[in-house]
């Protein structure tokens, strides 16, 4: 499968969906338009029950900076732009596949919240990540939720308030990305990763992922409950009778 959008492409290659976006000429900067292709692709792939893991990329020179502030500033972008944007976002976040992003150039603003909502970021060293929303009068969307949750609340009220950045380095330091990879090999390194996390994504895995959503937001009690529904749906499923068979024959599982 190979669809294109006007400002993002979609390929399916097996279990694999790719998803590059593609306005280079504006270091991939989201006007409305683009934001409707990531609402429509995330509605995609999230209704696709054969794609067991996404990938986001950027083309060109960054993955994302963000919205367009040539568009801001033109009057072409107002408050139909928000709701679409965080509603792709979350699809990402809560879509059954697992989603892993490739950071490079420059991740800031809406490119910064859109690797927030994926699983899994790997990133450059070289690579420049923030929030400066408030340096364009405007709140940084759902990174205020976000981010806290990955590098605390104080570090994220700094990096959002005074719009300062991290390289790759520090923001592995501080648990913004997960993966560093070198600028000139990151494509092959990023493949060797998504590699990685194919080899054990299992509909367990797939049921950690849902677990995690909710671990900050619901009590003891509740969540112990959400992990044992979780846990039937995977010591019913046909994944753990393959690991449990691939153990006994000394193999590697193959998943459905």
């Amino acid at each position: 499968m190979h669809v294109e959008f006007d400002h993002l492409t979609v390929e399916r290659e097996g279990r694999i969906a790719r998803i590059t976006i593609d306005r280079p000429e504006r270091l991939n900067a989201f006007h409305y338009d683009a934001v409707r292709d990531l609402d429509a692709i995330s509605q995609l792939l999230a209704d696709d029950r054969d794609v067991r893991l996404v990938t986001v990329e950027g083309s060109g020179r960054a993955f994302s900076s963000g919205i367009d502030l040539k568009a801001i500033s033109a009057d072409e972008i107002d408050m139909s732009y928000h709701r679409p944007w965080e509603r792709a976002l979350r699809r990402f976040e809560t879509m059954e596949p697992l989603v892993l992003c490739l950071i490079h150039g420059y991740a800031v603003g809406g490119g910064l919240q859109l690797t927030l909502a994926c699983d899994v970021r790997v990133s450059t060293r070289s690579a420049e990540m923030g929030l400066p929303a408030v340096k364009e009068g405007l709140v940084p969307g759902l990174g205020t939720w976000r981010l806290p949750r990955y590098v605390g609340l104080g570090r994220a009220k700094r990096m959002m308030l005074l719009g300062e950045r991290v390289d790759g380095d520090e923001a592995e330091r501080i648990g913004l990305v997960d993966h560093l990879v070198d600028e000139a090999t990151r494509r092959d390194e990023f493949s060797e990763l998504v590699e990685r996390y194919a080899a054990v994504n299992s509909q367990g895995a797939r049921l950690t992922k849902q677990a995690a959503l909710t671990c900050f937001d619901q009590g003891f009690d509740a969540f112990l409950e959400r992990y044992l529904d979780l846990q039937t749906e995977a010591m019913n499923s046909e994944d753990f009778a393959e690991a449990a068979l691939a153990y006994r024959e000394g193999r590697a599982p193959q998943w459905r």
